[in-house]
């Protein structure tokens, strides 16, 4: 592989992880305008909402026996056109059927689709011999921005679902097709061929299980502030209904900034350290958050969150990765469930012990979930710099 046969292949990933972005934000903050679209009820609501995750999970199971045959970058090429295509029919459908079909498909190509982005992150990674997977997850941030921003247009403006989703589709769709021309894993073709042979190649769950739990803490931690943020803010904080939507997009922000940054720092570091800190700051803005007097110490709270977790889930892949060079795919795609497990979790967990408890007791449960990535901080390792165990040196170090 050339270098710039890797250059595009990573501009062209990171261009699936932006369009991925957005897509995923049209949908999730334009919910009540789905719900009233189809007459969903409130009773209702939880179980389509509960589906897409649970959807995903199962299609990215079945994306860990697929790409044995059929590699992770062809699966992308055609589950991201049927994620925009999910969305679009989301926006188009009349009957209760037609939103169920839609959030379904919605969901099964959305599993399959962050397990093979990440695969492909990955494999990219492996080539390039430094970090570099946290700023393909900067770019998804950069797209749920933008997808939230297109969405408050949308709500602003009173447009349809159908309105508001097709233009959005009309220019990504080619965009996302076009890009996926230069999909690159970054492999040999020995080691594409290799499959699950070599140093590292058997996937034990046993030793995946640190990253599957680290993983699924850093998304109780997120489906926390996306959940609750604003209701903790405005009903616990006192603040006004508008001051209440800040924090959400004071996460998203700092979210981005710290993985624009986060590779820098898994460079300078090492992943173990930079795991670490993110773990103790997130812990903290948990911390600050569950005593906050007010508003303003409350936002502090959820910034230092935003800057904390942003790095975990990108590394939590990243060591996959390591941990098994031979079998790469299957790993992150067996981790890749963990994402949706967290996320099915966090939300309910929280408000359930919010209404049994307090929430500023609630506050205190995915702190201390997030404080236990300490004790498996070492699956992070060994640094980036030491790909194959030190047996082979970086083959394209000097990519830009």
């Amino acid at each position: 592989m050339t270098d710039a046969g890797l250059r595009h292949g990573r501009a062209s990933l990171g261009l699936s992880f932006g369009v991925q972005g957005v897509a995923f934000a049209l949908l999730v903050t334009r919910i009540p305008a789905i719900q009233d679209q189809y007459g969903i009820s409130d009773g209702l609501l939880p179980i389509f909402l509960a589906a897409v995750p649970i959807l995903a999970g199962a299609g990215s199971v079945a994306i860990e026996k697929l790409v044995v045959r059929v590699r992770p970058g062809v699966v992308l090429r055609w589950a991201q056109p049927l994620v925009l295509l999910a969305l679009l029919g989301v926006g188009a459908g009349r009957e209760m059927w037609h939103v169920a079909v839609a959030l379904g498909v919605f969901g099964l190509a959305v599993g399959a689709l962050d397990a093979s982005m990440n695969m492909l992150g990955v494999s990219l990674q492996r080539a390039y011999g430094r970090s570099i997977m946290t700023g393909f997850h900067a770019a998804y941030s950069l797209g749920g921005i933008a997808g939230a921003s297109l969405a408050w247009v949308g709500a602003r403006w009173d447009l349809s679902l159908l309105a508001s989703y097709l233009p959005v589709v009309v220019v990504l769709l080619p965009a996302a097709l076009i890009g996926s021309r230069w999909y690159t894993e970054g492999k040999r073709p020995e080691e594409a061929r290799a499959g699950s042979g070599g140093p590292g190649g058997a996937l034990s769950f046993k030793l995946l299980l640190p990253l599957c739990l680290v993983m699924t803490f850093a998304y109780i931690g997120d489906s926390t502030v996306s959940n609750w943020s604003a209701k903790y803010l405005q009903d616990v904080l006192g603040s006004s209904e508008q001051l209440a939507t800040v924090p959400y997009n004071v996460y998203m922000v700092t979210t981005l900034l710290g993985r624009a940054v986060g590779d820098l720092g898994v460079r300078r570091f090492g992943a173990v350290a930079v795991v670490r800190g993110g773990s103790l700051l997130a812990a903290g803005g948990f911390a600050v958050v569950a005593v906050a007097p007010g508003a303003w110490v409350g936002m502090l709270g959820f910034t230092m969150l935003g800057f904390g977790l942003c790095v975990i889930v990108p590394q939590t892949f990243a060591a996959a990765g390591r941990m098994f060079p031979g079998n790469s795919d299957a790993a992150v795609a067996r981790l890749n469930i963990f994402n949706y497990v967290g996320f099915l979790v966090g939300s309910p967990l929280v408000g359930a012990l919010g209404d049994a408890w307090s929430y500023r007791g609630a506050m205190l449960v995915p702190m201390v979930l997030v404080l236990a990535t300490l004790v498996y901080a070492r699956a992070f390792g060994p640094e980036p710099a030491r790909y194959g165990g030190g047996h082979e040196r970086p083959r394209t170090a000097d990519v830009g």
